[in-house]
């Protein structure tokens, strides 16, 4: 089958019609505000969620001699945000809270991620 065989139809601005006042594109088309009702079809997937209260590194050996009650000295501050991540991906910063003697986070500060 050659070129010649087919050939578009010629457009012109004029050919195209929406509504008077309607929107000249998808991206311009109005959209319904979200709630929690449309995400229902995720509330029962599983997430991994951990706070993280620093980091530290040190030799394998260092590690291995390590016993009960020992110290180990993380890289972060008294009072300084912890990280909190939602399956592996920084989601928010918070602070470590005690709530009815258990430890818990409050988050303080969302991340954007762009990607």
């Amino acid at each position: 089958m050659s070129s010649d065989d087919f050939s578009l139809p010629q457009l012109s601005e004029g050919d195209l019609s929406y509504e008077e006042g309607g929107p000249a594109s998808v991206r311009d088309a109005p959209t319904s505000p979200k709630s929690a009702a449309d995400l229902e079809q995720v509330f029962d997937v599983p997430v991994v969620v951990s706070a993280v209260l620093g980091s530290s590194r040190m030799p394998i050996g260092d590690l291995l001699r390590l016993g009960p009650g020992a110290v180990l000295e993380l890289d972060r501050k008294v009072g300084e945000a912890i990280d909190i991540f939602v399956n592996n991906r920084l989601v928010a910063r918070g602070e470590v809270v005690l709530v009815e003697e258990r430890l818990g986070v409050t988050m303080t500060e969302i991340i954007k991620n762009d990607h």
